[in-house]
Order: C-alpha cells, then sequence, then structure tokens
C-alpha cells in the first residue's frame, strides 16, 4: 500500500491526526528532501525510515522500490510541502503502483492553491490550477495564450525571484486584471496584495518579494475576449500577407515588420526572417 501524505506548507500544526498516525506506522516514507522532512519527522516524534524522492531519482527509485512495495510492504510519499503530486513529484511511483495492483490510498491536507484560493476573493466557483510557468520564453508565450482565454482564477506558483516579471508579463499579454499575491502561507508574515496586475507589478518593483508565493488572477472576461478575437483579423494570414496588409494600409516595411511581430507575439528577428524566407 502506498500512502499520499500532505505535509504542512509553513505551519508544523497544520498535520492531521491521521497524516501524523500513518507516517508513525508505515515501513518507510519516501521524502522530496530527507533534511525537510526529518525537521517534520523530529516535530512529532516519529521515527520511520526515509528515502528520497524527487525529480531526479524518481525513475530509478521507482524501479528499484516497486518488488519491496508489492511484497506487502506499506509507504507513505510525502513532498516538502503540500499535497504530493501537485507540481511536485510522484506522477511515475503512482501510476507504476496503480499498474502493480498496488493500493494508492490519499490522505486530505494541506495544499498552497486552496488555502490560497479561499482567502483571495476568486473562491467560491470553478478555478483553473496551473502551477509553475515553464522557464523557456517560447513555450511560456504559448501557455499564456492559452491560459488568457480562460473565464475562471487563475492559480500559479512562482519563485519570488521571478514573480514581478511574471506579473509584468501576464499585464502585458492579458489585459490589466485583478489579481491577489498570497505570500507565506500559514506562516507568522503571511499576507495577501490585492490589486490589478500593473498595482503588483509596481509593488514588486519597489519592495521585491520574499518567501514562498501564490499568484491568483482573475479569468478573462466577455469583453476581454471579445476584444482579442477582433484583433485577430490576421488569424488566416500567413506572415507575409501580414506584413502586406500593413504596408498596404500605408506603413513602411519597418513598421509593418515591427507591428506583424507584436500582433504574433513573435520576436522581430524571427518574423523578419519569415518575410525573407530564411527559416
Amino acid at each position: 500500500m502506498l500512502y499520499l501524505v500532505p505535509t504542512p506548507i509553513g505551519n508544523l500544526e497544520d498535520m492531521t491526526y491521521r497524516a501524523v498516525r500513518v507516517l508513525g506506522e508505515v515501513d518507510l516514507i519516501l521524502a522530496e528532501d530527507t533534511r525537510q522532512t526529518r525537521k517534520l519527522l523530529s516535530h512529532y516524534g516519529i521515527h520511520t525510515p526515509m528515502k528520497s524522492m524527487h525529480e531526479h531519482n524518481e525513475e530509478k527509485r521507482t524501479s528499484e522500490l516497486l518488488e519491496t512495495l508489492q511484497g506487502g510492504e506499506q509507504w507513505a510519499l510525502v513532498s516538502d510541502a503540500g499535497a504530493p503530486l501537485v507540481s511536485d513529484p510522484g506522477e511515475r511511483l503512482v501510476n507504476a503502483c496503480i499498474q502493480a495492483g498496488v493500493t494508492v490510498v490519499p490522505l486530505p491536507g494541506s495544499n498552497a492553491a486552496v488555502t490560497a484560493l479561499i482567502a483571495s476573493g476568486f473562491g467560491g466557483g470553478p478555478f483553473h490550477f496551473h502551477g509553475f510557468l515553464p522557464r523557456k520564453k517560447k513555450e511560456r508565450k504559448e501557455t499564456l495564450a492559452q491560459l488568457g482565454r480562460i473565464q475562471v482564477p487563475i492559480v500559479f506558483y512562482e519563485s519570488p525571484y521571478r514573480l514581478t516579471a511574471t506579473i509584468e508579463q501576464l499585464a502585458e499579454i492579458w489585459a490589466n486584471r485583478e489579481a491577489v499575491v498570497a505570500r507565506e502561507l500559514t506562516k507568522h508574515y503571511e499576507e495577501f496584495h490585492r490589486g490589478r496586475l500593473e498595482e503588483l507589478a509596481q509593488i514588486g518593483r519597489e519592495n521585491g518579494w520574499r518567501g514562498e508565493c501564490c499568484l491568483i488572477v482573475a479569468g478573462a472576461s466577455d469583453e476581454e475576449l471579445e476584444e482579442d478575437q477582433a484583433s485577430l483579423w490576421w488569424k488566416e494570414m500567413a506572415v507575409p500577407q501580414h506584413v502586406k496588409a500593413y504596408e498596404e494600409q500605408g506603413w513602411g516595411r519597418k513598421a509593418a515588420l515591427k507591428q506583424c511581430a507584436v500582433d504574433r507575439k513573435m520576436s522581430k528577428n524571427d518574423v523578419y526572417a519569415i518575410y525573407h524566407g530564411l527559416e
């Protein structure tokens, strides 16, 4: 049997009685970072053996340990904070257990996304959880273009070092929507910053962000989607036709190439290369 056990996202008191009991009774705890989990176990007087299970060794660990688990042992999988498999490793292990007939038992508990959402002012209905955005520029833009049409609140996880840049990008690509930054949830310095994206970006530029952060952004309005659709008059055009359409309106070649890049959310160099057949 494999238990999926949520751990506190900050305050060590946010453990259920059941979670403490399970961690004390299983044969082995698979932890994302054993040093972090050891603090939690010490707090509750739990002495269960641990092994690491993180994104870099999950595949190897799964193949090594699955046979032992099939032999009748009971394990628990935990992440550093919150519910396992929510923007955390564990997918390979859980799928391997399901395929091998090992019982997977999820426990309820702490989760940063839901904790932030219910106090954000956007809760009470459907929402979209995304987690961390891609790091690569092209993948990030494509992801934001898809998410931009969602009409329910969207929940992101982000590093405090990248949060201001992410908010600035959202304000540029999307409308200046209402949003909330939830910082240091359940900890002593927990706080919520509410406002428009541009206002939150300004806070970040002036003060920076510290600690664990969760960003909740309002979904697209009907008006925003209508404006977005109207701006895509060029959607069925290839890049050269798009540029030529601006030139026919009296734009210079350089200005037409630049606006084409803005419309398509592409780099000017890429548009130039496509226009001149260099790709």
